[in-house]
Parts: C-alpha cells; sequence; structure tokens
C-alpha cells in the first residue's frame, strides 16, 4: 500500500537516519520532510520500530501514512509538486 512518511525532527543526526530509513525502504523522497512510497504492512511495522527508536517522543513529529491508489489518484499536485508517475508502477515498470 501507498504510504506517506512525514516528520519534523529537530535533530539533524536523528533526521538523517530517519532519511536513510526511509530510503532504505525504497520510498521517495517528494519533499524535504515527506516520504511516500510502497510499503507492505510489515515495511510500515519496521520502520515505525525503527524510527521511534531515533527520534525524540517529546520534540519530534512522525506521520505514517497509508494511503490508497484510488485516493492517491484523485490527489491534486499543485505547483512544484513531485512528478506521481515515479510512485506508481507506470514508471517502475520501464526499469524492471
Amino acid at each position: 500500500m501507498l504510504t506517506w512518511v512525514m516528520y519534523d525532527i529537530s535533530i539533524t543526526k536523528s533526521r538523517n537516519k530517519v532519511v536513510k530509513f526511509c530510503k532504505q525502504a525504497g520510498i521517495y523522497r517528494v519533499q524535504k520532510s515527506v516520504f511516500l512510497g510502497e510499503l507492505n504492512p510489515a515495511q510500515r511495522k519496521e520502520i515505525n520500530a525503527q524510527i521511534e527508536d531515533v527520534i525524540n517522543k517529546k520534540t519530534d513529529s512522525v506521520y505514517i501514512f497509508p494511503m490508497c491508489r484510488d485516493d492517491f489518484k484523485n490527489c491534486i499536485l499543485l505547483g512544484q509538486a513531485f512528478d506521481k508517475k515515479l510512485i506508481t508502477d507506470e514508471i517502475k515498470a520501464f526499469f524492471v
């Protein structure tokens, strides 16, 4: 299922670790503090545990939102938005 990972993390070292976890999970950075990509339930559980271990729960915020493809298709992207095709199988099919 498509999953958004959004964060506001004050300490650079912790923030960099979260970026690393997201990239290792294979999800795409769509803004500085926003990643989006396909994660199965086990992957979501794993990234949740990894992030939970490195953030300060009193000062940091992390949101992990699953989203179905139908809802994603209805998203409206304005301005300098990311390319939706990078997140869907339309582009991935070219590299497989």
